[in-house]
């Protein structure tokens, strides 16, 4: 029940930045809104598969892809050259 509950709650946080980037066009808003879908389907394999699955630990490489995705953004966002300087 936790699961469903952890899936349901990436998915909200998901359409949520998503519904930000839909109003502004910064790509900030979509690399959270992908980072959070994947780490929804990240819970929602966790959920579905057995606890002594010996291929339980590969699901957590989807959660790796999902911070790297939020590194790259804060990455983007804060790069030379874009946005104005003040």
């Amino acid at each position: 029940m936790i699961g469903g509950a952890l899936v349901v709650a990436c998915l909200a946080c998901a359409l949520f930045f998503l519904r930000f980037w839909r109003s502004s066009r910064d790509r900030l808003f979509a690399f959270f809104a992908l980072a959070f879908a994947a780490m929804s389907v990240n819970w929602l394999a966790l959920t579905l598969l057995q606890v002594d699955d010996e291929r339980r630990y590969y699901v957590y490489v989807l959660r790796l892809v999902s911070f790297l995705i939020i590194l790259y953004a804060i990455w983007d966002k804060n790069r030379a050259g874009r946005g104005s300087r003040s």
